[in-house]
């Protein structure tokens, strides 16, 4: 597997950001879509609604967090399939919208797609 880099979708885009991958269940906030340069909206690999609004970008929720997260990615193996297939197109950057960059989902998904092969 590639590593698969990570960018807030806010921040401008690159071309070193190769494919953009949305990775959140809503569309981020104030961005048009012209100016994301989203290529593929992973949104059925986003945590659940429930589980974002669960885990609240609370630190002390973020081991449970993944684990709950890793576990709705395991029942939707779909999902994973079809953001698996994006990866292998060549490189790319998952962009999410939280301005926490270490404890948010997009660094979840990368760590269960390095572990899960």
């Amino acid at each position: 597997m590639m590593a698969i880099r990570l960018k807030r979708v806010y921040d401008a885009p690159a071309k070193s950001d190769g494919r953009r991958i949305l990775v959140e269940r809503l569309w981020p906030r104030g961005l048009a879509k012209a100016k994301a340069k989203v290529d593929h909206w992973a949104r059925d690999s986003a945590p659940s609604k429930e589980l974002r609004q669960w885990f609240g970008h609370d630190p002390e929720r973020w081991d449970e967090f993944r684990r709950r997260y890793f576990a709705e990615l395991d029942a939707n193996p779909e999902a994973v399939r079809a953001l698996r297939e994006q990866i292998a197109r060549g490189p790319c950057t998952f962009v999410y919208a939280s301005r926490e960059e270490r404890l948010n989902n997009s660094v979840a998904l990368a760590e269960y797609l390095g572990r899960r092969k």
